[in-house]
């Protein structure tokens, strides 16, 4: 497979906080890739410095995207190259319907059958109102149609199963898969490894840097002991 996202010596710090400390990372065209870590390792930073969010610029280091250099373009210049995220906490934009809320990422958009691909019946959902009445669950169902309809060469999905009952995992399991079916990578960014996987590749992040990577079978046994080099051989931090 091509390579598609490089990340090379990766430096982060926000304050007075060292965040992330010379993190290397790559993902291939069309690969699911997880990145798995308990909370306060630096999972979403990663992924808001690869999107280019305010406040996120790296203190070193590289990331290209498809051989091209991208630390200084804007969010919206990423997006435009084929990178887009679907956030741990759904975007909230209250007072549009879900179809209109689809169309946002195309006027083009089937929002129907991006609906039915997370498993949301258009009937019952097309015409509701993106507001409180929708719960947490179905937020994140919407949200994670609406980055499909983008059709990204790379898609962030920052803990997918959060606020996802047990009983919709699965069908969160097959959104991801389709968005490989589609042509795009993902960067599936989770404390979960059961959700890790899904994967054809895996990393485990701790203190800021990837500290075992390969099969994900393997990075979940690992990432279960909590053991890391970077920790020195210590318990890797509870989430």
């Amino acid at each position: 497979m091509n390579l598609l996202l490089e990340i090379k010596s990766l430096y982060l710090t926000i304050g007075d906080k060292k965040i992330l400390h010379g993190l290397d990372l790559k993902v291939c065209s069309q690969e699911i890739h997880a990145l798995i870590g308990t909370n306060g390792t630096g999972k979403t930073a990663l992924a808001r410095t690869i999107m280019g969010c305010e406040g996120y610029t790296p203190k070193r280091g590289d990331i290209f995207f498809r051989g091209q250099l991208i630390n200084e373009l804007a969010i919206h210049e990423r997006a435009r190259l084929g990178i887009t995220m679907a956030w741990q906490e759904p975007a909230r934009f209250e007072g549009l319907s879900v179809r209109d809320y689809l169309r946002l990422s195309s006027h083009k958009t089937n929002a129907a059958s991006y609906l039915e691909w997370v498993g949301l019946s258009p009937t019952d959902y097309l015409n509701r109102m993106v507001d409180k009445t929708l719960s947490g669950g179905e937020r994140k169902r919407i949200e994670l149609a609406s980055v499909l309809a983008l059709r990204p060469l790379l898609a962030i999905l920052d803990e997918p199963a959060s606020g996802i009952d047990l009983l919709s995992v699965d069908e969160i399991v097959k959104v991801i898969r389709d968005f490989k079916d589609q042509g795009a990578a993902v960067l599936l960014i989770s404390h979960r490894e059961e959700i890790a996987r899904v994967a054809d590749r895996a990393s485990q992040l701790c203190a800021g840097k990837i500290v075992f990577s390969g099969d994900p079978d393997a990075v979940a046994q690992h990432y279960r002991s909590r053991q890391c080099n970077v920790c020195d051989g210590m318990v890797c931090p509870d989430e």
